[in-house]
């Protein structure tokens, strides 16, 4: 068994949610399960995150749409791939 993930650590939300957003949208065929954290709730709101991506279909896609986040500012996606021996 296979597994991709991409984590994606971003510094400034405010400034860079939207443009996260529509990486992630344009590649959402990719992503099976995506999963976002961050600190604080209500005005104690923190302005940093990440996200956790389970991804699906070719290597190679994968790792143009990590490409893709790192050219933005306060961005940084790494990809882990897990295998299982049967």
């Amino acid at each position: 068994m296979d597994k991709t993930v991409m984590l994606v650590l971003i510094k400034s939300r405010k400034d860079t949610a939207g443009k996260v957003q529509s990486i992630l949208t344009a590649w959402g065929c990719h992503i099976r399960t995506r999963l976002g954290l961050h600190g604080g709730t209500l005005d104690q709101c923190t302005d940093d995150g990440l996200l956790f991506l389970e991804l699906v279909g070719p290597a190679d896609r994968h790792e143009e749409m990590a490409r893709k986040l790192n050219l933005l500012p306060g961005v940084r996606a790494e990809l882990v791939r897990l295998s299982v021996a049967d």
